[in-house]
């Protein structure tokens, strides 16, 4: 954008008048402005000092110029096309140049949004190229690069714009003649191996949306009349796309080509294979996985993108208790660390932030996975092919012949992998794996249960933490709770709070913008973290119940998952029906959440139109 540093000074001034801002921070923003030419504007809102409706009705009212939310507008490019014979207004190019955007035409006069309004010379020499009149409106950085891209040949226009042509054509219910089946097997193979045909398009189209919206898992859903195309972001499902049915075959077969491993021609079992794409330099995984159903087969594809792996355990922001124990446990010469919780739970992000502590050249890492999720230099990684009796056993086995000094096994499944597991414990190595368990001093139970006796469960664990990941509220539209919105104290200290904490309560709740989903951007780990003791090490020895442990670790200091819950609710970074949905009360077995009913697994869905979804 032309003229940035008049811009931020006049904001500045602004920021000055009303005295939204400490002098210092306001400061501290603009020399960063300046140093890398960044609209002050922009990182204001993005560093959750001002709220954008806030930021827009300032600079409207100082340049007094209307304002305009660009969110809650479809531009119609193709309407300013034909109002202008056919020629562009303002050609894209141009509008990236300026930092605007055409928003209607009438006559000789061209309504623009502009960032910003106090660049005449800008809007002077616009008139001068377009031979209009030009009306400014008041828009922001992120709402004006927003629009741009829906408005000239969005992705998400020319996708609406296919499937539009796809179901023109009408859709066919599926034929249950094996001769039938047989020619539609032939034609899917042409159709998916077309570098022009639509299965192919679409396909591209999903896997870069996917990438591009951050999701971490896309699912393909076959039924009776109609195929679903969903996306796992932050943890809940959206729906995106629906496809003709039509092409649900050749949506399959063109997915089972890219991965070089599965088979086509195999529709009757479940299929694993791999996909590796890059995208703006980064190098992505896919794991995909078919599942025959009622209506076809299932794909669901979990997105693996090293650019989102943890580099360091700090950069975890576990609570610090917790943190402290993990790293006492990673520091120790021997023994087991196990991470616990549901799948994408963030376990693995964990496991491969210890082994980058432990990782020195003086030091012999290795894993053992099923799959490799991310390829670390400097690890010696296995992957487990059961197929031909590389199980996690016959790996382990092999792996203690190596000399390893660390060992990180991506799943404890079975008796004979937990005895070896042990067993290399109790040998002086460190052994860094996970279990799908509940909590952490279930954990415990469960390797009993697995034929360990409890005295070697008791000396081999030196830690497991039991981990989820909860949404967090978006800066840009959370707001502090009313007294009356509230819960009554009764439902606060049934949740788990403290009579001192219910008296000066403060939770924030979700709102929703243009920034987030529902009210919620990224996610945060909720994390329950159980260090062996003596004193635990004798409850266990003596043949305790989950109970019991749980209660013992309770009077030792374990923060457990509602209460690491709560903690976050009160500091303002999730909502309280957030810790509701992801853990259970104190009391072992307490199924029930006062506020919001019953705890709900990470797997809870929110159905909403593919238009809003992808907006």
């Amino acid at each position: 954008m032309a003229n940035v540093m008049g811009y931020n000074r006049k904001l500045a001034a602004v920021m000055r008048k009303h005295g939204l801002i400490d002098e210092q921070a306001l400061q501290a923003i603009y020399d960063k402005c300046a140093k890398e030419s960044l609209l002050m504007a922009s990182q204001l809102v993005s560093e959750g000092l001002l709220d954008e409706p806030t930021l827009l009705g300032l600079v409207a009212e100082d340049a007094n110029t209307p304002p305009l939310d660009l969110d809650k507008m479809k531009i119609d490019i193709d309407s300013i096309l034909e109002q202008n014979k056919g020629e562009d207004v303002v050609t894209e190019e141009q509008s990236k140049f300026y930092g605007v955007l055409p928003i209607a035409l009438i006559g000789d006069y061209l309504t623009l949004a502009v960032a910003n309004p106090y660049d005449v010379v800008m809007i002077d020499n616009l008139k001068l190229t377009v031979k209009k009149q030009i009306m400014p409106v008041v828009s922001t950085e992120r709402a004006i690069n927003k629009a741009r891209e829906l408005a000239y040949h969005a992705q998400e226009s020319a996708v609406a714009e296919m499937m539009n042509s796809m179901g023109s054509e009408g859709d066919e219910l599926a034929v249950t003649d094996a001769k039938r089946d047989e020619e539609d097997d032939k034609d899917d193979l042409n159709v998916a191996d077309g570098e022009e045909s639509p299965a192919v398009k679409l396909v591209r189209t999903v896997i870069v949306s996917a990438i591009q919206k951050g999701a971490s898992d896309i699912h393909i859903e076959p039924f009776e009349k109609r195929v679903r195309i969903r996306f796992r972001m932050d943890g809940v499902l959206h729906e995106m796309f629906n496809p003709p049915k039509r092409l649900q075959n050749a949506i399959v077969s063109r997915l089972k080509i890219m991965t070089d491993t599965m088979n086509i021609a195999e529709r009757g079992k479940p299929q694993d294979g791999r996909i590796q794409v890059k995208m703006g330099g980064n190098a992505i995984d896919i794991r995909v996985n078919s599942l025959p159903t009622v209506h076809g087969e299932k794909v669901c594809m979990r997105i693996l993108n090293k650019s989102n792996l943890a580099g360091s355990l700090d950069s975890l922001c576990f609570e610090p208790e917790v943190l402290e124990i993990v790293k006492r446990a990673i520091d120790a010469p021997y023994g087991m660390l196990l991470v616990t919780g549901p799948t994408g739970s963030g376990k693995s992000t964990t496991l491969y932030s210890c082994l980058r502590a432990v990782m020195t050249v003086e030091d012999n890492v290795n894993t053992v996975e099923d799959p490799v999720e991310y390829e670390i230099e400097g690890l010696n990684q296995c992957h487990v092919n059961p197929k031909r009796g590389l199980t996690f056993a016959a790996a382990l086995r092999a792996l203690l012949r190596q000399d390893p000094d660390t060992i990180m096994i991506g799943e404890i499944r079975d008796q004979e992998t937990i005895e070896i597991a042990v067993k290399a414990a109790l040998t002086g190595h460190l052994v860094l794996s996970t279990l799908h368990t509940n909590d952490a001093p279930s954990t415990i139970s469960r390797i009993v249960d697995m034929g360990i006796e409890p005295f070697l469960a008791a000396s081999t664990v030196l830690a497991i933490v039991a981990q989820r990941l909860g949404r967090r509220l978006c800066k840009n539209c959370k707001q502090e709770m009313t007294k009356e919105e509230l819960p009554t104290a009764k439902q606060l200290s049934d949740a788990g709070y403290k009579p001192a904490e219910i008296e000066s309560m403060t939770l924030w709740k979700p709102v929703g913008c243009s920034l987030c989903s529902h009210g919620y951007k990224g996610r945060f780990a909720l994390v329950e973290a159980m260090e062996m003791t003596d004193d635990l090490r004798k409850v266990i020895i003596g043949g305790a119940s989950t109970i019991e442990l749980r209660k013992a670790a309770m009077d030792l200091g374990m923060v457990t998952l509602r209460r690491a819950g709560l903690m976050n609710a009160m500091r303002g970074v999730t909502s309280l029906e957030e810790v509701m949905r992801h853990t259970v009360g104190e009391e072992v077995g307490v199924e029930e959440g006062p506020v919001k009913g019953k705890a709900k697994s990470d797997t809870e869905e929110v159905e909403q139109p593919a238009e809003e979804a992808a907006t």
